[in-house]
């Protein structure tokens, strides 16, 4: 079933679809962070401020440096230690779609441990994008039973998996890292 469930999904990625998924977070809402025409359906689909970026997904940090030109070094021992969900935002962004990258050139990338998302990221071998399977400016969907049915009925493919899984889940701690590694939390 998992294994039915990815590649279904990753098929859909391929073909710069939108697809709702389970995270490690809540449901959310994942195309190809490298296509911007699959991008801007996400935006589109949310009714979501052009110039707002978008976090990425990955799922190892040896990739880190194929989408960020200068990776501090503290980067890697947040992720190591992190005990919940991390976003780091990073300066510098590269190999992205423009429409993923926060005007300022950072973006948001969470290393992602999930029976999911994080088989599918090695599929696919590119980031995914990340974002709440909701409207903007709606609550964010911890469960699946509370995903908009616009938002069902506007993605490529809804996942079949962890639909009935009621464990709370929040989303991701954000920090904001500079260059010489200095940080600050956004979010919390």
């Amino acid at each position: 079933m998992l294994k039915q469930e990815i590649e279904k999904a990753l098929t859909v990625l391929k073909n710069g679809g939108i697809i709702l998924y389970p995270t490690d977070t809540i449901w959310g809402l994942g195309c190809d962070a490298t296509n911007p025409d699959a991008v801007e359906k996400i935006s589109r689909l949310k009714g979501r401020d052009q110039n707002k970026s978008f976090i990425i997904l990955l799922d190892n940090d040896n990739k880190l440096q194929s989408y960020v030109q200068e990776v501090p070094e503290v980067a890697y021992d947040l992720i190591e230690y992190a005990e919940s969900p991390l976003t780091i935002i990073f300066s510098g962004a590269k190999n992205l779609a423009p429409n993923v990258i926060n005007p300022d050139g950072s973006i948001g990338i969470r290393m992602v441990k999930h029976e999911f998302v994080e088989p599918l990221l090695q599929r696919f071998r590119k980031p995914i994008v990340s974002t709440s399977a909701n409207i903007s400016g709606h609550p964010s969907p911890a469960f699946f039973d509370e995903v908009e049915e616009e938002i069902i009925n506007g993605v490529d493919y809804v996942v079949d998996w962890e639909q009935e899984n009621r464990t709370p889940r929040k989303p991701s701690t954000i920090i904001k890292l500079g260059p010489s590694g200095q940080f600050s939390f956004i979010r919390k």
